[in-house]
């Protein structure tokens, strides 16, 4: 593993239980593939009457998509904000994550942006299977105005 929680935890505003990655695995200027585990776990802070959607899996893509913004960026340079502006193109395997045994690998690739903005193509996948995958369109703090 390339980058463990703490490290990740240095490049995202989420902390805590909110950090819902455990581990990057490996990334590039252009994409970025990461572990997590915390879906099977019954404190996880996005469960619902015991139950975690498919749908949560956004939050575990857009984390991943964080984590390789702040790994991409200017090096000694605070990674910039961004905001989930949109999802399209949604596809779900599965309605449950919490019921799911093993590891979740969660991949995201830029397609396209500049500085304000970027659009990303992600997936989670379960024992090599997708179970949720889709574009997300995300918008960059651009800092006062």
């Amino acid at each position: 593993m390339l980058l463990d929680k703490s490290d990740i935890t240095q490049l995202i505003p989420h902390a805590g239980v909110m950090c819902l990655l455990d581990g990057v695995l490996g990334w590039d200027a252009s994409s970025i593939r990461c572990v997590a585990t915390g879906h099977r776990d019954a404190n996880n802070p996005l469960r619902t009457d015991g139950r975690l959607p498919v749908f949560c899996g956004i939050e575990y893509a857009a984390q991943a998509m964080a984590v390789h913004g702040g790994l991409a960026g200017a090096a000694g340079q605070r990674p910039r904000a961004g905001y989930l502006a949109s999802v399209r193109n949604v596809v779900c395997a599965v309605d449950r994550l919490d019921t799911l045994d093993d590891a979740l690998i969660v991949t995201a690739e830029s397609l396209i942006g500049d500085d304000s903005r970027i659009v990303y193509r992600f997936d989670v996948e379960h024992s090599g299977r997708s179970v949720l995958s889709g574009r997300a369109a995300v918008i960059l703090d651009i800092g006062p105005l």
